[in-house]
């Protein structure tokens, strides 16, 4: 029976294993998904060439690190400087992102993304991830960053503009797009921009998707605008990470419904 599995610190709250398992199940692939809790990464990975692990998951804080440990890491992964899924060949290790990818095929389902404005709030690894997601499908993004230097950095990186997040309520973008963790459980009471900047956006998405409402999301839908939770994301990327994996048709609609059923039940 094979292996898979996702490593990080922690990682015990992770629906990775129960939105994988559903699959590997639905396939009727005999292979188990585990959570291993990681303290130390370097002996982690020469744990799954020992224990012979066919698949990975990366989450923080071992996106970046993980890099330099692998045989090879693919040039999207490379280009944004964050690797969340490992593939393991027979002991060589290949480090792939699927990020980006799950946060276009989210966006897809409600709108085109070629020539549209896309104000990307962050400057971290998810940000990156959605900029040259964004980018490839043709979106114009803009990046939105309290601190300055790590935004322009990052809007620099991949040729697009850069706003101090003060100047919010001046970016004309048809989507604002939230990359930051502000929001998510248990600091539900927050968010990262006033409600009364939303409304000049067309769409609010956030990649928060614990709870699945966020603050952001509730102002956002409060003040007129359309919203999307992270939860479309979160299960587009787990997605290509079993395409990746296993060369099989994942069962989105299946993944999607396992974890949406456990979010709800979590209230």
């Amino acid at each position: 029976m094979d292996v898979y599995g996702i490593i990080g610190n922690p990682v015990g709250h992770s629906l990775s294993p129960l939105m994988h398992q559903a699959a590997l199940d639905a396939l009727g692939i005999p292979a188990r998904y585990a959570a291993f809790r990681v303290q130390n990464l370097a002996a982690a990975v020469q744990g799954i060439r020992g224990l012979n692990l066919r698949g990975v998951s990366v989450t923080l804080p071992f996106k970046t690190e993980v890099m330099t440990l692998l045989d090879e890491v693919e040039a999207g992964a490379r280009a944004i400087g964050a690797v969340n899924t490992i593939v393991n060949d027979n002991g060589r290790l290949t480090g792939f992102n699927t990020d980006g990818t799950g946060l276009i095929r989210d966006l897809r389902e409600v709108m085109d993304i070629e020539g549209r404005r896309f104000a990307v709030l962050g400057a971290g690894g998810a940000a990156r991830a959605a900029v040259f997601g964004l980018v490839q499908a043709g979106g114009i993004p803009v990046v939105l960053n309290r601190t300055a230097q790590k935004g322009e950095t990052l809007a620099a990186a991949f040729g697009c503009d850069f706003r101090p997040l003060a100047e919010a309520a001046g970016v004309e973008a048809d989507c604002l797009i939230n990359t930051t963790p502000v929001g998510m459980a248990p600091g539900v009471e927050r968010s990262p921009l006033p409600a009364d900047v939303l409304g000049r956006f067309r769409w609010v998405v956030d990649i928060v998707y614990t709870p699945l409402r966020t603050r952001l999301v509730t102002e956002a839908a409060a003040a007129g605008c359309r919203t999307r939770s992270g939860l479309g994301m979160f299960i587009h990327q787990g997605a290509e990470q079993l395409r990746i994996w296993t060369g099989r048709t994942p069962p989105v609609d299946l993944m999607r419904r396992v974890v949406e059923a456990r979010l709800i039940e979590a209230g």
